[in-house]
């Protein structure tokens, strides 16, 4: 019976987030504002969805949320794991990384990757109901699109240069995709398109402390389980061109005894594609909340 904490990333936004927990956690946001020297809270409580879009705002209000939700929770979770940014919310959650250390590392990772969408206009699409296998094959016959997301089996997303992302797009529906469409995003993450960004954030990186989390962290890049903080730090930057191995890191979990999934943050995807992953049979006998 293992208890795994699950985090979201980048899309779980809405607008008036977390203001339920503005009055029990006033401190905290209102050192977040400060942290990243404008009023996050704000936006969060009254912006519009277009406002929260911005990728300078979104990445760190999920991360807000995120945290602040796993804070307030007694129990201490068996394992963890975050899709995308919510990796960062992760190592928060699991005490590797402070929580103003975190929010810093997000600010600046939300920064240097909205720097590349204006640089280098990209665009990511949704593939639907085609094997993996597939997918790969395809991107990997179009110079400048790759798989970014393994989100569910038969649920995967593609990233890059958008008229590669159309292209291959095409291809896929002729292949028998049931669907294959572009996502309302602001560039192609999770792409080579992101490289201009790693320079900034290894910087940073390498100068955060990063602990030994409580807990096993369930990184994007391998989706296997670490605790060495030098692999913590390396899998966080490579996570910035990698593919999200969701499907393989859910899989993993349940592997190792995982029993009950807590998502926490903004938004219940992060259950949909638990359950996918898990499978009808498998289900029945989780708690996925």
């Amino acid at each position: 019976m293992k208890t795994a904490y699950i985090f979201p990333g980048q899309g779980s936004q809405f607008p008036g987030m977390a203001q339920d927990l503005y009055a029990g956690n006033k401190d905290l946001m209102e050192k977040a504002n400060r942290i990243l020297g404008f009023r996050l809270t704000d936006i969060m409580f009254e912006g519009t969805a277009d406002e929260l879009k911005a990728t300078r705002v979104t990445q760190p209000a999920i991360f807000l949320h995120s945290v602040l939700l796993a804070l307030g929770r007694q129990e201490q979770p068996d394992m963890v794991a975050g899709h995308s940014l919510g990796e960062f919310s992760a190592l928060v959650a699991a005490g590797a990384v402070s929580f103003e250390d975190g929010l810093r590392l997000v600010a600046l990772r939300a920064s240097e990757m909205q720097k590349c969408c204006e640089k280098a206009p990209g665009a990511m699409a949704a593939v639907i109901n085609l094997p993996d296998s597939v997918i790969e094959q395809v991107c990997a016959g179009i110079p400048g699109v790759v798989p970014a997301n393994y989100n569910a089996p038969g649920q995967v997303v593609i990233s890059g240069e958008e008229a590669a992302v159309d292209e291959a797009c095409a291809q896929l529906k002729a292949a028998g995709a049931k669907r294959a469409l572009r996502l309302p995003v602001s560039g192609a993450f999770h792409s080579p398109l992101m490289e201009p960004a790693r320079a900034e954030l290894a910087k940073a990186i390498d100068g955060t402390p990063v602990h030994a989390p409580r807990c096993p962290i369930y990184q994007n890049v391998s989706a296997r389980p670490t605790t060495d903080p030098s692999l913590i730090k390396e899998n966080l930057l490579k996570q910035l061109t990698s593919p999200v191995r969701w499907t393989q890191t859910v899989q993993n979990m349940l592997a190792d005894g995982a029993t009950t999934f807590a998502e926490l943050g903004p938004g219940t995807v992060l259950q949909g594609l638990v359950k996918r992953i898990a499978g009808p049979e498998a289900v029945e006998n989780l708690t996925i909340v």
